[in-house]
């Protein structure tokens, strides 16, 4: 599993790049992993404000249907539009190129719930240790 340090995660896990007063959003390594193949995600309206935790995203795997949750309340500055026809880029470069939304941070005291990568990483191998 891929966990980069310049990131931050959520115990859901959501990556967060910051970046000044925007979040760049998508899902970890570990979650695409555990959906597997990536057949349609629905993506936010641009414009549209979310609270943290709300449901932002809804991703469509051949296994399960998962809910993307903003990390952060925020306003959607822009969706990743190239995800519609291709949603399986998010299997392959989850941070990257399978990148979700960004959104304009609306609370910066929020940024502190956000996990570092060697926090993330450990409640992920918690989480694989339960089964």
């Amino acid at each position: 599993m891929n966990f980069p340090k310049e990131l931050q995660y959520t115990k859901d896990h959501e990556w967060a790049r910051i970046e000044g007063e925007f979040a760049v959003i998508g899902i970890t390594d570990y979650a695409q992993d555990k959906l597997g193949s990536i057949v349609f995600v629905d993506l936010p309206v641009v414009g549209k404000s979310f609270k943290k935790g709300e449901t932002l995203i809804t991703v469509d795997s051949v296994k399960a249907v998962a809910e993307v949750y903003a990390p952060l309340s925020g306003r959607v500055e822009s969706i990743n539009e190239s995800l519609r026809d291709n949603p399986e880029v998010i299997n392959r470069e989850c941070y990257g190129q399978g990148w979700m939304a960004k959104l304009k941070i609306g609370d910066s005291g929020e940024l502190s719930s956000l996990l570092p990568a060697e926090t993330y990483e450990a409640f992920v191998a918690e989480e694989e240790a339960k089964g």
